[in-house]
């Protein structure tokens, strides 16, 4: 259900970003609004898991529209030493609905039923609609282009295969079966031939000239490595403090509050940072990785220190340093490439960023669920497997998930009660817990190592004034992007916004 949301949003980034380049922003925006609005409906709608799973796509497709537009737009309107505080302006937008979205979900859910989470979205997205409709700038292209269909459906055919492959690997299928190396192939040889036609197209989906200059490849390759841990964040928190530490619905979408405040408070002080200094992101990407991993060193411990206060801490500072890091590194693309670009280059922060967290999503569920498989024989107490059969064993072992389902512990409890007594009931719940804390903690430390990767990467990067109003785009690679003139057309210059 997650993984179908992710692949559409993913693959529809860059996509929303070429089509905005050469239609403009307002009525794609709004298509994407639009099109998040009815797969809420039909989400809420469901009556079977694989109908919320196809719904929950349709969502992801208009998220990811939303996603490339809401960065595109600040780059269309403000150069970038001005960009920082709008960035943080939507950081602070996003970072409040991350801490009253996760809570009002527990509780619709408590109260009513799952199918609110989705139909809560109509009265809050409709009115919007038409505020993008009466106010929304309607911004027309700077030039001529067209619309690259073959990379278009190469895009697709590369992520959509890949994506699903390394979600099935190892969970539903093995990873030597032919259904995951089928999609991975596929993945692999669309690829290719994706680089290879936008090389030679005049007007690629992805300009690959912009990844001649450093501080846009590099600065790519820490949104990619990032993406893992905010992603493990989302879902593997949740995870922890439902599974793990008992709490409800409610009480985790709770917990995520202080994490998500973490991410706000990284976010608002980075920009401020970044417009009073002038553009210092090399120091403050530093800060933040090593941040982000020591709150990450934390939640590694969290088997041998299964508390809320403990686990909250390390959240705390993951949110923190990982928040730091969201406007961070799209300013500092923004700032190098010329005008021309915007559209391509912010969707692929967007896109690279989402690729990361979908690829770490799938690697880690399917590791987590390895790694608790593996550690529940040792984990279960002595004599379980006599009560339970292989087979419930089994079933156990390969949906952790349920141990979030009130209903299924209840059921499991009742089921060792009958054949034993209620404390080794207890005992074998406990085991479970423990199982699926270690199995947590050791995607942490997967994630830790990820975000020591991003660390060093960081060092690497070279760090250049930000553009103020009517400058033109300094690129210390001699100019490798696009070998665009010195002078181009910049926000808020002549071409340059509403």
């Amino acid at each position: 259900m997650t993984t179908s949301y992710i692949v559409a949003s993913t693959t529809v980034v860059p996509l929303a970003g070429a089509v905005a380049d050469i239609y403009g922003r307002k009525w794609l925006y709004i298509g994407g609004l639009i099109v998040f609005l009815i797969g809420s409906v039909l989400a809420g709608s469901a009556d079977s898991m694989n109908s919320l799973i196809t719904y929950r796509a349709v969502q992801g497709l208009g998220a990811g529209v939303m996603m490339a537009m809401a960065f595109v737009t600040i780059g269309d309107l403000f150069p970038p030493a001005e960009r920082a505080k709008y960035q943080g302006l939507i950081a602070g937008v996003f970072g409040i609905s991350s801490v009253i979205g996760p809570t009002l979900g527990g509780f619709l859910t408590d109260s009513l039923s799952w199918n609110w989470i989705f139909f809560v979205n109509l009265p809050l997205g409709i009115p919007v609609v038409f505020l993008f409709i009466k106010l929304f700038p309607n911004r027309k292209p700077s030039r001529a282009r067209t619309l690259d269909i073959p990379g278009a459906i190469l895009l697709v055919l590369t992520v959509v295969p890949g994506l699903i492959g390394l979600s099935i690997g190892g969970a539903q299928y093995a990873w030597g079966s032919p259904q995951v190396i089928g999609a991975l192939a596929l993945s692999l040889v669309a690829g290719i031939a994706f680089v290879v036609t936008e090389l030679r197209v005049s007007d690629p989906l992805i300009p690959f000239v912009i990844f001649k200059n450093r501080i846009v490849s590099i600065s790519l390759v820490i949104i990619f490595l990032t993406g893992f841990a905010m992603f493990g964040a989302m879902v593997f928190i949740p995870l922890l403090f439902q599974g793990v530490l008992g709490a409800s619905p409610t009480e985790s979408g709770s917990f995520m509050t202080p994490m998500m405040l973490g991410v706000v408070a990284g976010a608002a002080l980075s920009v401020h940072v970044l417009s009073r200094t002038g553009g210092h992101y090399r120091v403050q990407g530093i800060l933040g990785l090593g941040i982000m991993l020591i709150g990450i060193g934390v939640l590694t411990e969290v088997s041998e220190h299964p508390t809320h206060s403990f686990a909250l801490t390390g959240a705390i500072l993951m949110g923190f340093g990982l928040g730091t890091t969201f406007p961070l590194f799209t300013i500092t693309v923004q700032n190098v490439v010329p005008f021309q670009y915007m559209g391509a280059s912010t969707s692929s922060t967007q896109f690279f960023r989402s690729v990361g967290g979908s690829i770490g999503l799938a690697l880690m569920g399917s590791y987590m669920v390895n790694r608790f498989r593996t550690g529940l024989s040792d984990a279960l107490p002595d004599g379980a497997d006599s009560i339970l059969s292989p087979e419930r064993i089994s079933q156990i072992a390969n949906n952790p998930n349920a141990l979030l389902d009130p209903e299924s512990l209840d059921e499991l409890r009742n089921e060792v009660t009958a054949l034993s007594d209620p404390a080794f009931a207890d005992r074998v719940i406990g085991g479970l817990e423990a199982a699926l804390a270690s199995a947590i903690s050791d995607v942490f430390t997967v994630a830790f190592f990820l975000g020591l990767a991003a660390f060093v990467v960081v060092l690497f990067l070279k760090e250049i004034p930000l553009r103020k109003r009517g400058q033109p785009a300094q690129n210390p690679d001699q100019n490798k992007v696009g070998e665009a003139p010195r002078t181009v057309a910049q926000p808020g210059s002549a071409g340059g916004g509403d």
